[in-house]
């Protein structure tokens, strides 16, 4: 029993209990309003939740504008409480403005004159380091790194793997072992070199505007399905950069990706082990090559295993990336800036 249940139980009559009684309320009155006012929290949490989140895009990352009216985390992804916005006459009102790195101009002019008191700045880049110039002169200007790394503040991948309980084995029909498609040929980078010498051993379909076989949307998925393996090498090797090239190109067209890229270690933190083959997994590219053409029907099906279990999800929404700041924003920093954005990238 406590003391204050104890004293409304005595005799009424006695001199001095009620003033007891009222004072001993009074006192757990205020204890209790005490530990409100010493966990501020409380009324950022619930302030939080009856404004929806601002987030201005300073610019689009790609060319074509998509329709931003009406609530479209909410509608298109299931987020609430999230409000995406191209009006800069909103930079007042917004928690959080983003800036794509493929859009930034060469001067901080091209960046807001101000920032407003508690506003947050977002450096967006699904670039690799290779292809990303001119990093040094945004010293001590973001507070958030949104990439494909998974070390970033706000991790956005090419694609990954979902569970799907009701999926099953899809092997498209083979008409020949290896297809690439490639739009940006050089000499100097690694892929084509591994490719040249990889074709001395082996045939390689090549489609894409390198070859002068450039391919629609609707039919880069039915061409490399055709195909047993394909080579999903990458343009640069770099920590997580794992793209498009692995994720629809290969896993999705139901094909056997042929990885050039991150070690294979970096690549089963994202897709099962027995799923790929990395070109480091053999001592000669002649030992791939004789691998890839003398591998029987059985030892093949067990690179789809993964079929039974996953389904692919491919990102291919700005919006929904855009959207996933929200899903995080009450677990990032506050108040940190990037000192040194190049190192952080080149790392």
């Amino acid at each position: 029993m406590t003391r204050a249940s104890l004293l409304l139980r005595l005799p009424c009559g006695r001199p001095g209990v009620k003033a007891v009684v009222t004072a001993g309320l009074f006192a757990t009155t205020l204890w209790n309003l005490r530990g409100l006012l010493q966990r501020p929290e409380v009324f950022r949490e619930a302030s939080k939740h009856a404004e929806p989140l601002v987030v201005l895009m300073w610019e689009w990352p790609s060319k074509q504008l998509p329709n931003l009216s009406g609530d479209v985390c909410h509608e298109l992804y299931g987020i609430a409480g999230c409000w995406l916005t191209m009006e800069r006459q909103l930079l007042g009102r917004a928690n959080v403005v983003v800036f794509p790195h493929t859009r930034l101009r060469l001067g901080r002019d091209s960046l807001p004159m101000e920032r407003p008191p508690g506003q947050s700045w977002v450096w967006v880049s699904l670039e690799s380091p290779s292809n990303t110039k001119a990093l040094a002169r945004w010293n001590q200007t973001f507070n958030w790194v949104m990439t494909y790394r998974q070390d970033s503040d706000i991790f956005i991948p090419y694609g990954k793997l979902v569970p799907n309980r009701s999926a099953t084995m899809n092997i498209p029909t083979k008409t020949n072992l290896v297809s690439w498609v490639i739009s940006n040929y050089h000499r100097t980078q690694k892929r084509a070199q591994v490719y040249k010498n990889l074709s001395r051993y082996l045939q390689v379909n090549i489609y894409g505007k390198a070859n002068k076989k450039p391919l629609c949307n609707d039919c880069l998925l039915p061409t490399t399905s055709k195909s047993k393996f394909y080579l999903a090498f990458e343009n640069s090797i770099h920590q997580d950069y794992i793209t498009e090239k692995l994720w629809r190109n290969s896993l999705m067209a139901g094909t056997v990706p042929v990885v050039l890229g991150p070690p294979r270690a970096n690549y089963e933190q994202f897709i099962p082990a027995d799923s790929f083959i990395h070109v480091d997994d053999f001592g000669s590219l002649e030992e791939l090559a004789t691998f890839l053409k003398t591998m029987n029907s059985s030892r093949y099906q067990q690179f789809f295993a993964w079929q039974e279990r996953f389904s692919v999800k491919l990102y291919t929404d700005w919006r929904e990336r855009i959207c996933t700041i929200c899903t995080v924003y009450p677990r990032l920093p506050r108040g940190r800036v990037y000192p040194d954005l190049e190192s952080w990238f080149n790392t």
